[in-house]
């Protein structure tokens, strides 16, 4: 039986960043995701946690995290910010297949840490399997790169 969730807003592109107020740990939070699918508009954020997706039923997109985003955005882009998380998200989890190229999620979890990511998670938005999990995860790694007074903390994150 299929748990009922809590459905989200409908996102359109043009409305970025995406600004969500929670409440967690007795604070107030304001996020703000921005889609980056744009590799020319990374460079006008500063992000203070990074969540490089991929799809799991395609390796030409795992290859693109590891080859260009991860090269670019946190390689160059930011070199000097080793305070920032690093989440590797696998997506379209419904959809993985027995097939040639699909990524199971030991292959994922190594990557991630190869790359030396925070976390490592999958999830499944069609069919929200994962996607509670992951929200929860994204929120609270987040709320820890603030202190009280807003700014990063020298806090970590565990690779699930």
């Amino acid at each position: 039986m299929r748990q009922q969730t809590a459905s989200l807003p409908l996102l359109r592109d043009l409305d970025q960043p995406f600004v969500w107020d929670i409440r967690m740990y007795n604070r107030s939070y304001r996020f703000e995701f921005s889609d980056t699918a744009s590799p020319e508009h990374y460079t006008l954020l500063t992000p203070d946690f990074v969540i490089l997706c991929y799809d799991i039923n395609d390796r030409r997109s795992l290859v693109n995290v590891q080859q260009v985003w991860f090269r670019r955005m946190v390689e160059s882009y930011m070199r000097d910010r080793d305070d920032i998380p690093i989440m590797l998200l696998g997506l379209k989890r419904d959809l993985r297949v027995e097939k040639e190229g699909v990524i199971y999620p030991q292959e994922g979890l190594k990557v991630a840490q190869d790359l030396r990511c925070d976390r490592y998670a999958e999830c499944s938005a069609t069919t929200g399997e994962l996607m509670n999990e992951v929200i929860e995860d994204i929120a609270r790694i987040a709320a820890k790169t603030t202190t009280e007074a807003g700014g990063l903390s020298n806090g970590g994150c565990t690779v699930m």
